[in-house]
């Protein structure tokens, strides 16, 4: 200890190690400044004080410290051994504080950021404005812009960067420049006309189904997959008698009595009619699984970091 320091006890040391070694950051980035410029101009220049201001900012320093950092001649200064250990500890001490910085620039980001999410039209009608409306209350400064489209193009999207998240089925999950997480099974259930073959108030066995006009959505789809997934199992082809690639069109056919369709739940609310009657379906054994696809080997921005985050937590929660 120094002398004419003298600490009684423990907490007198503490005390008196707080008082004298009480360094700023202003401090470790002006001995920084001044070790990396051998003069006090230069540093003085590097910081925007004036050669005097910094001079009166290190002799207080040292003072404080009671402990010389820097020998001085009439041109240069340099590091003592004392000011070549606290440099080190400077070093840190602005690694952390610019670290910090970092971690709070990247929590503003999040709440004034840009997003972009892409979605199945079923999941952005029925499944997102719910999401939206709570992640825009806790997020308001964060622009969205939403993406409905089809299966492959909410994927080509993601891909390529247009989409910072996508909300696809679980058929994509094996694509190795996408990872998938799963949020919820979406069941398929079969409608009809009120009139129609499927008038009666009961479960119907999917052979039923496909044996009756048959209204799919088109090859490529997300459902049509897991139709013909269905049919593959029960070993009968599917042979629709008409094949759309909107849901609204499905609907609006199914609801003129054309024939009858198997769609997932979450899809119903796209086809905005009330003249449709939905059955369970006994056996079609498969659900179309609903998840978010993102870039894998890509950080997300942090606006789309919390998107993820709120989304997790509303579907899992």
């Amino acid at each position: 200890m120094p002398q004419g320091v003298h600490c009684e006890n423990r907490q007198d040391l503490h005390n008196c190690c707080m008082t004298r070694n009480n360094a700023t950051l202003q401090d470790y980035l002006a001995v920084l400044a001044l070790a990396r410029g051998g003069s006090f101009r230069a540093a003085a220049e590097d910081l925007g004080l004036s050669p005097s201001a910094l001079s009166r900012q290190i002799a207080a320093l040292e003072d404080r410290l009671e402990a010389r950092l820097f020998d001085r001649d009439t041109r240069n200064v340099s590091l003592t051994r004392s000011g070549e250990v606290f440099a080190r500890i400077a070093e840190r001490m602005v690694h952390t504080a610019q670290d910090a910085q970092a971690e709070f620039d990247a929590h503003l980001s999040a709440r004034h950021g840009h997003l972009t999410i892409a979605g199945l039209p079923s999941v952005t009608t029925a499944l997102l404005p719910r999401i939206l409306r709570s992640f825009s209350a806790a997020h308001p400064d964060i622009d969205l812009r939403i993406i409905d489209a089809l299966s492959g193009s909410v994927i080509e999207a993601v891909e390529t960067g247009r989409a910072d998240l996508g909300f696809a089925a679980g058929t994509v999950s094996a694509r190795s420049r996408l990872s998938f997480l799963p949020l919820m099974d979406d069941a398929f259930v079969a409608i009809g006309a009120p009139d129609g073959p499927l008038a009666e108030d009961r479960a119907y066995d999917w052979a039923e189904l496909v044996r009756m006009p048959f209204i799919a959505m088109a090859q490529g789809t997300s459902v049509r997959e897991l139709l013909d997934g269905a049919c593959l199992r029960l070993g009968q082809p599917l042979s629709p008698r008409f094949e759309v690639a909107h849901l609204a069109t499905a609907g609006a056919l199914v609801a003129e009595g054309l024939g009858v369709s198997a769609l997932p739940e979450l899809t119903l609310p796209v086809l905005r009619t009330d003249r449709l009657i939905r059955r369970p379906i006994r056996d079609f054994g498969a659900k179309r699984r609903i998840g978010l696809v993102r870039r894998t080997g890509r950080s997300l921005t942090p606006a789309a970091q919390a998107f993820l985050t709120h989304v997790t937590r509303e579907t899992t929660g």
